[in-house]
C-alpha cells in the first residue's frame, strides 16, 4: 500500500513581497482593530461585529501601505542608523 502526499500548492517566489504585505498587513490590522475598537467603545455583545467592521476597512488601507511604503522607510533607516564598522 502506497501512501499518496500532496504537497500543497504554492505562489511562485516572485510573488513573496505580495505574500509578505498581505499577511502582515492582515495580522497588524486585526490586532489594531481589536486594540482601538476596545479603546473607542469598550467590550460588549456587539463588539466582534465592530472590530470586523474596523478590520474591512483597515487591511486593504495596511496592505496598500506595506507595499508602498518600504522605500521611505529604508530611507529614514539609513539616515537614522549608522552603517556597519569597515575592516
Amino acid at each position: 500500500m502506497t501512501s499518496h502526499t500532496t504537497s500543497p500548492v504554492k505562489l511562485p517566489a516572485r510573488f513573496a513581497p505580495v505574500a509578505f504585505a498581505l499577511y502582515m498587513s492582515g495580522l497588524v490590522a486585526f490586532m489594531m482593530s481589536l486594540v482601538l475598537t476596545a479603546m473607542n467603545s469598550g467590550l460588549d455583545g456587539a463588539f466582534l461585529g465592530r472590530v470586523l467592521r474596523g478590520y474591512l476597512v483597515a487591511w486593504p488601507v495596511g496592505f496598500v501601505c506595506v507595499m508602498l511604503v518600504p522605500p521611505l522607510v529604508m530611507r529614514l533607516v539609513q539616515m537614522t542608523v549608522a552603517p556597519p564598522p569597515q575592516r
